[in-house]
Parts: C-alpha cells; sequence; structure tokens
C-alpha cells in the first residue's frame, strides 16, 4: 500500500489555520484520499494533556527548554501513534501545526537553540517531514486584531514584539525549504481559498 502524504498548516494566531483546514480536508477528499485531521500539540490523549500544560495561563514563569521539551514529549506520542500509522496506512495527515512551529515559537519566540531543537526533531521523527506545507502569513496586526477578543491562552497573549520574531522565523524557514508553500492570509477569505485551491489542484495534479 502506497504511504500517505503528510500535510501541515502553520502560521501565527488568527491567521486563519483553523478556518481553512476544513476546506483543505474537503479538498483532499473530493480526489479521493482518506485524511486524519489532528493537531498539535495535541492528537492524541496524551499529547492533548500536554498541550493543557503547554498552553495554560499560570503566574510560574515556564522556562523555554521546559516549554520545547513538553512539545516534544507531545509530537513524540503523536507521531509514534497517529501520524505514522495513519501514514502507513495510506491514509493522508492534516495537521494544524508541526515542527515549524517550534522552531517559529520557540526558537524564534523564545531563544531556544535552533541545533537543539534539530536534534531533538530527528531523534524523535526522523525521516516523518511534512509532504508539503501551507504557511498562512500576513502581517502581525492583522490576525492580532482578529484574536483580539478571545479569551487568550499563554501564547496568544504574548507581545507584539513575540509575534514578530515568530513570524520572521516563519518566514525564513519558506524561503529556505521548498515543502513550505506561502499563502497571503491579509486577503479577504475567498481569496485566501482561492489561493489554496490553486496550491492543492497543483500539488495533486
Amino acid at each position: 500500500m502506497a504511504r500517505g502524504r503528510f500535510i501541515t498548516v502553520e502560521g501565527i494566531e488568527g491567521v486563519g489555520k483553523t478556518t481553512n483546514l476544513d476546506y483543505i480536508r474537503e479538498r483532499l477528499a473530493a480526489c479521493g484520499h482518506e485524511v486524519l485531521v489532528t493537531r498539535e500539540p495535541g492528537g492524541t490523549p496524551l499529547a492533548e494533556e500536554i498541550r493543557s500544560l503547554v498552553i495554560a495561563r499560570r503566574t510560574e514563569a515556564v522556562d523555554p527548554l521546559a516549554e520545547t521539551l513538553l512539545i516534544f514529549a507531545a509530537r513524540a506520542q503523536h507521531v509514534a501513534t497517529a501520524v505514522e500509522p495513519a501514514l502507513q496506512a495510506g491514509r493522508w495527515v492534516l495537521c494544524d501545526r508541526f515542527t515549524d512551529s517550534t522552531f517559529a515559537y520557540q526558537g524564534g519566540g523564545r531563544g531556544v537553540d535552533e541545533r537543539l531543537m534539530m536534534q531533538l526533531a530527528e531523534r524523535i521523527h526522523g525521516d516523518c517531514w511534512p509532504d508539503l506545507t501551507i504557511y498562512l502569513d500576513a502581517p502581525v496586526n492583522i490576525p492580532l486584531s482578529r484574536i483580539r477578543h478571545r479569551d487568550h491562552d499563554r501564547f496568544e497573549q504574548e507581545r507584539r514584539e513575540f509575534f514578530d520574531r515568530v513570524r520572521q522565523v516563519f518566514r525564513r524557514r519558506a524561503r529556505n525549504y521548498p515543502r513550505i508553500v506561502e499563502v497571503d492570509a491579509s486577503e479577504p477569505l475567498a481569496k485566501v481559498r482561492a489561493a489554496l485551491a490553486t496550491l492543492l489542484d497543483g500539488y495533486l495534479s
């Protein structure tokens, strides 16, 4: 049985990942692919418990390395028990965030060493990298304005300067890795979805 494809969706909070995941899934399913939709951190019961630890607001300062290790612990469980089995069974996996987010948030945002994160990635998921990463990009003020009325989690409450650093890393990775395709998420939803349709049609053809 042919291995499935692994597609991830990336971007900062408020950029439209959740809004567009169902649309992407529908495009893939319309082409006859069975799709597992999942997320990080999370995607399995244990990984979801770790997610709740990572994103919860708290008075205690969270050490950046501790945060990074928790995220990779969740990823180890997610890949081993959900992502890899689905891919091996021929299913396509559509994931809201993966290791690119760790480089952007914990590397760019928190200052964790990229070499350490690469070592962790190689140990935890080896060559299980996305076949395609859709990076939804917009100037930071636009997505932050979209989430201003939310009850913010620990990441959403960060200052604009944090998200500027995160975005810089996302954009740099999009330039350096051909699997990462940037989509302008500052446009109205209809235009964003038209761009996604063009991207996916090209990828699936």
